[in-house]
């Protein structure tokens, strides 16, 4: 593919070569608000993971939310759900990134028992078909990722809240997020940043330093992360979506994975 795809997947994803911090956390602060308010919602309902782009959300979300109770003398809300499936190596970054900013509404909703009933009747519906054998790893994933959006969206129903979403740029790029998982959502504040730009804005936020310096992981299985998976860097990818050249083999897989994912990205077709 020519640099002219390049580009035109740049403009699609509106990502700028270069950002203002300040003004970047300004103008999605404000956009949040105005959403909330257009939805007469009481607040918003960030899933904290413990990474960067969660944390970088919630930042966000609970900048919004203070300010529409200072102007309007109404109680808006942030709530936190942290949202482990058994034992979660680093859920003390999720609980570290809620102490940063000073959260006051959060919950802990553990996935892996209603995870594991869901496997187990999918391997029930193999054997029906004559098919033995267990779910695979990548589709037991997929159901995490539904499963954490089921109790999210089951939460902000009955609160009157609106689901945040942490995709961005540089998922969007690569198609690095489940569909009906974390892609449903019902406003997305970081989806015109690259990884780069949301680690730059992570730093003036005050995001916990241990949590910007990690390896990106979606979380889905034991020692997965991002990069080892796409087999690109987030450096490349960044790179990439701020119109620089990089190594044609990392720009390739990047394109053919923008191509081979691009139903993640469309609404639903009908005719």
């Amino acid at each position: 593919m020519s640099l002219s795809v390049q580009h035109q997947i740049i403009a699609k994803l509106g990502v700028k070569p270069t950002i203002e911090v300040d003004e970047e956390i300004a103008s999605r602060v404000d956009f949040l608000k105005s959403y909330v308010k257009q939805a007469g919602a009481t607040g918003l309902l960030i899933a904290i993971s413990g990474g960067i782009d969660s944390a970088v959300a919630t930042g966000l979300c609970k900048k919004a939310t203070d300010e529409l109770s200072a102007e309007t003398g109404k109680e808006y809300i942030t709530l936190g759900v942290f949202q482990p499936y058994g034992e979660q190596e680093d859920i003390q970054h999720s609980y570290a990134v809620a102490e940063a900013f000073g959260l006051t509404h959060k919950a802990e909703t553990n996935i892996e028992q209603a995870v594991d009933e869901i496997a187990l009747e999918t391997e029930y519906a193999f054997k029906s078909l004559g098919i033995h054998r267990h779910i695979s790893r990548g589709g037991k994933g997929n159901v995490k990722a539904r499963t954490r959006m089921v109790v999210q969206y089951a939460l902000a129903f009955d609160m009157n809240l609106l689901v945040v979403g942490t995709d961005h740029a540089s998922e969007a790029l690569t198609g690095f997020f489940t569909k009906w998982g974390d892609g449903a959502v019902d406003v997305t504040p970081l989806s015109t940043l690259n990884k780069r730009q949301i680690r730059q804005i992570a730093r003036a936020l005050g995001v916990p330093a241990e949590v910007i310096d990690k390896a990106p992981t979606a979380g889905l299985w034991e020692g997965q992360t991002d990069e080892a998976e796409l087999g690109v860097t987030y450096e490349d990818n960044s790179d990439y979506l701020e119109g620089k050249a990089i190594d044609p083999q990392a720009r390739e897989k990047l394109e053919q994975r923008y191509a081979r994912t691009e139903h993640k990205r469309q609404p639903i077709p009908g005719i």
